[in-house]
């Protein structure tokens, strides 16, 4: 068998099996949404994040020190086994470098999203609540004779 009859094959089942998944696999909520924003659990995510953070920056760097020392000592002594631990520790901290800032990217990117979410929650229940408003009214279109249209008022309580 050639690899493209091969390939061919393989793509067919996958297709066959992508096919076959549940389109609802249980993962939405009750009322449709696919994405629910729960603020507590994002909060705790962010704090977890934090503290990670906090910890490795100075856990991280614990050995640090002594790890330089041994070393410069094993250099002088002309082991080259100086020169390695010195690129080991390099190469730890450089790595540690990367993990602390993704731990304060998270936490600060969880803390933005937070707290822009609940922006759009408040300014989208303002819009639903004058869009509510505008139900109760008849506002007809200016007209070019008056500049200001005339707004009756509503019957009963508009909320």
């Amino acid at each position: 068998m050639s690899f493209d009859q091969e390939r061919s094959e393989l793509k067919t089942k996958a297709r066959m099996r992508l096919d076959s998944v549940a389109t609802d696999p249980g993962g939405t909520s009750p009322g449709g949404a696919d994405l629910i924003l729960r603020y507590d659990d994002m909060g705790k995510i962010g704090h977890a994040a934090f503290l990670l953070h906090q910890h490795l920056s100075s856990a991280g760097k614990h050995a640090q020190s002594h790890t330089d020392a041994a070393a410069k000592s094993l250099e002088s002594e002309g082991f080259d086994m100086g020169g390695a631990l010195a690129r080991a520790e390099e190469g730890w901290q450089a790595q540690l470098q990367v993990l602390v800032d993704a731990c304060a990217q998270i936490s600060n990117h969880l803390d933005y999203s937070v707290k822009s979410s609940k922006q759009d929650d408040h300014f989208i229940a303002a819009q639903i609540r004058v869009s509510k408003i505008a139900e109760y009214l008849d506002v007809p279109p200016p007209t070019p004779s008056s500049d200001a249209p005339h707004v009756p008022k509503a019957d009963g309580p508009i909320m």
